[in-house]
Order: C-alpha cells, then sequence, then structure tokens
C-alpha cells in the first residue's frame, strides 16, 4: 500500500468514529441522559445497525471507527446470537455470551489489574 492510501484508510476511521463521538458529545450537552444510558445507547444502536445488516457495510468502510466503540460490542452480541437463533433459543443466547466473551473477560480482568495497582480517590464536588 502506498503512503496516500493508508492517509484514506486512517480517514476514514477518523470520520466514522468522530461522527460516533459527535453523537455521543450532542447527547451529553442536549439531553438530560446520563453516561450510562447513552453507553446503552450506542450497545443497542450496533445491535440494531447489524440486525437490520447495516453494520457491516459501515464497518467495510470505516474500520475500527465503528468496532472498537461499544456500537462493535453491541454488533458482536447480535452476530452471536443470530447466529445461535439458526438453532434454537437456547442458542441464541449462549452463542451471542461465546461471541462478546473475549471482550468481556479482558475488561474484568485489566479492571481488576488498575484497581489493584491504582487508588481510587472520593468525587469531589
Amino acid at each position: 500500500m502506498e503512503w496516500w492510501e493508508y492517509l484514506i484508510k486512517y480517514g476514514k476511521v477518523f470520520l466514522v468514529g468522530g461522527a460516533v463521538c459527535l453523537i455521543g458529545q450532542i447527547l451529553i450537552n442536549r439531553t438530560k441522559m446520563t453516561s450510562a444510558r447513552i453507553l446503552v445507547t450506542f450497545l443497542v444502536l450496533g445491535v440494531v445497525l447489524e440486525a437490520v445488516g447495516v453494520f457491516e457495510y459501515i464497518k467495510e468502510w470505516g474500520g475500527a471507527g465503528i468496532t472498537v466503540p461499544i456500537t462493535g460490542f453491541g454488533s458482536s452480541l447480535a452476530k452471536g446470537a443470530i447466529d445461535g437463533s439458526k438453532i434454537s433459543l437456547f442458542h441464541a443466547v449462549t452463542f451471542g455470551l461465546a461471541s462478546v466473551s473475549a471482550g468481556l473477560t479482558a475488561a474484568i480482568v485489566f479492571g481488576f489489574l488498575v484497581a489493584l495497582i491504582f487508588k481510587s480517590k472520593p468525587k469531589k464536588l
């Protein structure tokens, strides 16, 4: 790949990721939604985009700009559930969880390690 092809590729990732962050910032500034609700909204957005089949097209064009935020987690969860639902209802649940198990495990392990290393402080009001 030529250097300018990398520049275009990273530009697309930046545009998609920036759009996701822009939507999040607008939700923070213009609504009374808490951070947790915004996080769940993006997760559900990833599920919906995967369910209707649009997520794959966005991922092909924007790469990590859409997969790194929580929308990618929602998409992976939905993709596993969709694949499992072709077998049975039980497999829809288990395949969905299996598809995101590595990410969940990493989040728990790294969160625990950071909690061991750093001391938490109360929030100053």
